[in-house]
């Protein structure tokens, strides 16, 4: 029997889910799915939700401690440079850290990093090797490097 390769949640720990809530909903602009006191959920994709949960409150459920910040990034592919540009724009202008700011990258697409107000990592990228199928099925291609496009 093989396992179904399936990411449905990703939960974050925040300090104050208050601000996270407002920099998600206001800020970027989302939608919540489910927004109650203690938990804000969001439809990120095809299957797939985020949500924002407490740090206290994830520690308490996990078990172990939880901390802010992450040694991973989340990222959010765009259909366009000009998208990139504007994504950037909407988080700063929302209190994000811009990490790095939008510029061509080394595999031939565009991309920048920010961190939200509890320090979690965010691309958002223009991969022109990237695409999904109408079932959600993920392809990758490789692309020419900026390098090699001058």
């Amino acid at each position: 029997m093989t396992t179904r390769q399936q990411l449905s949640l990703v939960t974050l720990g925040v300090r104050d889910l208050g601000a996270s809530r407002r920099f998600y909903t206001r800020g970027l602009g989302w939608s919540p799915l489910l927004d109650v006191d203690e938990v804000v959920f969001y439809q990120v994709g095809g299957g797939v939700a985020l949500g924002l949960f407490r740090l206290s409150d994830l520690s308490a459920d996990v078990g172990h401690p939880a901390t802010a910040g992450t040694p991973f990034t989340l990222a959010r592919n765009v259909d366009s440079p000009a998208e990139v540009d504007e994504a950037m724009e909407r988080a700063a202008a929302a209190g994000a850290e811009v990490l790095k700011p939008a510029q061509r990258a080394a595999f031939g697409g565009y991309h920048g990093y920010f961190a939200d107000p509890d320090g979690q990592r965010w691309e958002v990228c223009h991969n022109p090797g990237w695409s999904v199928a109408p079932d959600g099925t993920v392809s990758l291609t490789a692309v020419e490097p900026a390098d090699s496009a001058e």
